[in-house]
């Protein structure tokens, strides 16, 4: 039995899916005009663990895993023309970016991408169903959700109406009925990307794209609905109140999943703040895309994440000792202490202290593969991914120790640690990894 954290309900509930053979889960994925932040990456590594759950306990196709692209957007848009380019480059090259680094972190690709650019016909008939039943309007080329309209609104957030826009960044524009209320259209200039609609030449609202493609694509009610814990409000209660209106009442989602934030301490960590270090940096700067994964991975992912220097060291020992335990064996059973873990609510830092105590390394690789370890062989963890200069240095090494030249073989042997790589002598000959 899964339980899963609602946030709608303040509660964990049973995950009970509305149709095990075909569970469907949206998870909210990038805005495509920068590089993704180590924070960026906590949703992908958490709802990858999440699918990798669900499909471990309802078979390997019971799941639709849809992971959006944002690709128009005000922001994008301003990196386009700050290029002088069209935003297809901008958006091209950033989701190109995200999705490297994202799989560096042994994150699998969802079984859907929708891009917004890609569906606009269903977001127009969306917003058209919308003012059709009297739940938007039409104003000065914009269409807008009428809040007051959905007696249900906050119901996500918890918040009454008058704390929301206390804390929101409420556009002031005349053209509203309502400060609340939020945009499903709005009109583009002649030189900004746009396309045509019955309100004019424009382009969707951020919060739209999702309602109109998880409709498309999953079906009115899906299963589960993820993202960060910064999108309850407003992007998922807006979400939440255009796909009910424009169903009839039928909820978006059964189970809304929400991660906590990454920060240095104190700080969320955002582009805006300035206070962010990417996964492409870290990972060029010689770590490993586990080892990221795993720091991800050591809290419980509706806690906050402090993202330090020590944490990415600790991760790095801990898979060290891990990877020497398992060696090369093959998958075999999966323990029932870590799935247990698992199943209650994504448990991963017991799931991965669980992994510790596993004497028998083939059920040690079947468990750790449910958190998305073990991807490589212990060998090609330890030895790296090979260096010509390196292995001469090493050869040369053993062929002072034949040599009985020991004082020659201590002096590479202490160069190497100097420079970061640990030299391990074994039976098949000397392998090495670094600190």
């Amino acid at each position: 039995m899964i339980r899963l954290y609602d946030t709608q309900a303040r509660e964990k509930r049973e995950f009970v899916p509305a149709d095990p053979k075909r569970i469907t889960m949206y998870v909210c994925g990038p805005t495509v005009y920068g590089r993704a932040h180590i924070g960026n990456a906590r949703p992908a590594v958490v709802f990858d663990t999440l699918a990798r759950l669900l499909r471990h306990s309802y078979g390997e196709d019971s799941l639709v895993y849809a992971r959006n692209i944002t690709d128009v957007d005000d922001k994008i848009i301003a990196a386009a023309a700050e290029e002088g380019v069209d935003p297809a480059v901008i958006t091209g090259r950033f989701e190109a970016a995200y999705l490297d680094d994202m799989r560096a972190l042994g994150v699998r690709d969802p079984d859907l991408a929708p891009h917004a650019t890609q569906e606009i016909g269903p977001m127009i008939a969306m917003i058209a169903g919308l003012v059709e039943r009297g739940h938007a309007y039409a104003a000065e080329g914009h269409v807008l959700f009428d809040v007051s309209s959905d007696p249900d609104y906050g119901a996500l957030s918890k918040r009454d109406r008058e704390a929301m826009l206390a804390g929101a960044r409420v556009e002031v524009a005349p053209y509203k009925r309502s400060p609340g209320d939020f945009v499903l259209w709005k009109p583009s200039e002649p030189h900004v990307i746009g396309w045509d609609s019955p309100w004019g030449r424009g382009r969707p609202g951020w919060h739209i794209e999702c309602s109109a493609m998880i409709r498309a694509h999953l079906g009115e009610t899906i299963d589960i609905h993820g993202g960060g814990l910064d999108l309850i409000f407003p992007h998922h209660e807006n979400e939440a109140a255009q796909s009910r209106c424009a169903h009839r009442g039928q909820p978006l989602a059964r189970y809304w999943v929400h991660n906590g934030f990454v920060d240095f301490g104190s700080e969320k960590m955002s582009k805006s703040l300035g206070n962010v270090v990417t996964p492409r940096e870290l990972l060029d700067a010689g770590h490993k895309g586990e080892v990221l994964r795993l720091a991800l991975l050591s809290a419980h992912y509706r806690s906050p994440l402090p993202w330090t220097d020590k944490l990415v060291e600790q991760s790095k020992a801990q898979l060290d000792g891990l990877y020497r335990r398992v060696g090369d064996a093959a998958a075999g059973k999966l323990d029932g202490g870590v799935s247990e873990a698992l199943a209650d609510d994504l448990n991963t830092p017991l799931a991965i202290s669980r992994l510790s105590l596993i004497d028998d390394p083939a059920t040690l690789k079947a468990s750790g593969a449910l958190l998305g370890l073990f991807g490589t062989s212990a060998e090609q963890w330890f030895r790296g991914d090979g260096d010509s200069a390196l292995d001469a240095r090493i050869a040369e090494r053993t062929a002072a120790k034949r040599a009985r030249d020991f004082a020659a073989a201590d002096r590479i042997r202490d160069e190497l640690k100097g420079e970061g790589i640990v030299l391990e002598d074994g039976p098949g000959g000397t392998t090495w990894r670094r600190a």
